[in-house]
């Protein structure tokens, strides 16, 4: 078990471990988990990027992105965990590029402000964890781990979207 504070920071050893590898790479957001706090936060603000580009493709293209994006994480986590040899550290935030994508699904044809408002009920769900998130959050461990509950946020996230949506449309 890892101490809060050993998932919290990075030594100079561990930073260039995370860095040394195309999995390291890819499980620090190419970069943005590196951020001094709130990795999580630029992490998700880092995956608006690729996002827009990903607003161009089709829903199914979309989703073939979001789940080879999913098989990606997991292995780019759990590489990179074990070279930190930490379960889970909070500069891995290609769980958050990969939430953050399912949260944006229902914004692909929406005005910009439901960018900004996934954006947020995102955030809001993978902070708070409710049910049956935290259950996964706790339970899961490795490159699994760190996707799942992001991925069920993000679930949540675009839920919530999409239902706030269809009522203003």
């Amino acid at each position: 078990m890892n101490t809060p504070v050993e998932r919290k920071t990075l030594t100079a050893a561990q930073r260039g471990a995370l860095l040394a590898t195309p999995a390291g790479w890819i499980a620090c957001g190419l970069g943005s988990g590196l951020a001094p706090a709130a990795q999580g936060t630029f992490g998700s603000l880092a995956a608006i990027l690729p996002w827009l580009l990903l607003r161009e493709l089709s829903l199914p293209l979309n989703l073939l992105v979001i789940v080879l994006g999913f098989a990606l994480g997991v292995w780019a986590c759990e590489m990179a965990g074990r070279a930190l040899g930490v379960d889970d550290h909070r500069a891995l935030v290609w769980d958050e590029f990969v939430g953050q994508w399912i949260a944006l699904l229902p914004a692909l044809l929406a005005p910009w402000w439901a960018v900004i408002l996934g954006f947020a009920l995102f955030r809001l769900f993978d902070v708070w964890k409710p049910w049956p998130i935290r259950v996964f959050d706790r339970r899961l461990k490795g490159g699994m781990g760190v996707m799942v509950d992001d991925v069920i946020a993000g679930v949540f996230a675009a839920v919530v979207l999409a239902i706030v949506l269809h009522f203003l449309h």
